[in-house]
């Protein structure tokens, strides 16, 4: 087993979302409002493509406080997985 199947197996999200459809802003709009229904402590697993998305989805978590704990790059090259921890 690799690193990255072993951190995704150490990170149990309690919720998951796909905005692989979505464009920025509605990108982080979305990761947004499922975090909001979270407790603090939860994890969010957000399935998310490259480019705007992964630069400012992490960066606006964080700016609200909450902690970004692993961003892995998906086998097709142009998705990842980004967990995110509620504060």
């Amino acid at each position: 087993m690799n690193n990255t199947q072993n951190k995704e197996k150490e990170l149990q999200a309690d919720c998951f979302i796909d905005i692989t459809s979505d464009t920025c802003p509605m990108t982080f709009v979305k990761t947004k409002l499922q975090i909001e229904k979270m407790q603090s402590g939860q994890i969010i697993e957000v399935l998310l493509n490259g480019g705007e998305p992964l630069k400012n989805v992490p960066l606006s978590a964080e700016e609200l406080g909450h902690s970004v704990l692993a961003t892995e790059e998906q086998s097709d090259g142009i998705t990842y997985k980004l967990f995110i921890q509620k504060k």
